[in-house]
């Protein structure tokens, strides 16, 4: 199950973000940023930071994304968390990426301990939805 970062202040302007904060009706639309942990059969883990979880693990699963994650083929979603503050969930990957590698998978196994896939049921039909978001292409 997810965990649900706190709403928080934000340091520059000291109010509140969060859903707190949109309350007035042009504030319909409620951001949402997850920090999440990506591994891979053998379980090597990757850390990473996202406004759009669903679309981000479609990415690590199909290796569209060259680096680390499409050379190891971390395409498990095996734990995240959402904030509506960026603020809180850049501040968590960094957390995270300071993490020993042992620390980390005692977070995994707390919520997940048998490691399954969290984005399984997500996609109703993959190859529908290989298109890539042209922000992520290189070159």
């Amino acid at each position: 199950m997810p965990v649900i970062l706190s709403e928080a202040k934000d340091l520059r302007t000291d109010q509140i973000v969060g859903p707190r904060a949109h309350r007035d009706s042009r504030a319909a639309f409620v951001h949402r940023y997850c920090v999440y942990i990506m591994s891979n059969a053998a379980r090597t883990l990757y850390v990473g930071v996202t406004n759009n979880i669903e679309r981000r693990v479609h990415h690590h699963k199909l290796g569209t994304t060259p680096g680390f994650t499409s050379k190891y083929r971390v395409g498990y979603l095996v734990h995240y968390e959402q904030t509506t503050d960026v603020y809180d969930a850049i501040t968590r990957e960094k957390q995270f990426k300071d993490w020993t590698r042992a620390k980390k998978v005692a977070l995994i196994e707390a919520e997940n301990p048998d490691w399954h896939a969290l984005s399984v049921g997500w996609y109703s039909n993959d190859s529908a939805a290989r298109s890539v978001d042209p922000s992520l292409r290189s070159g």
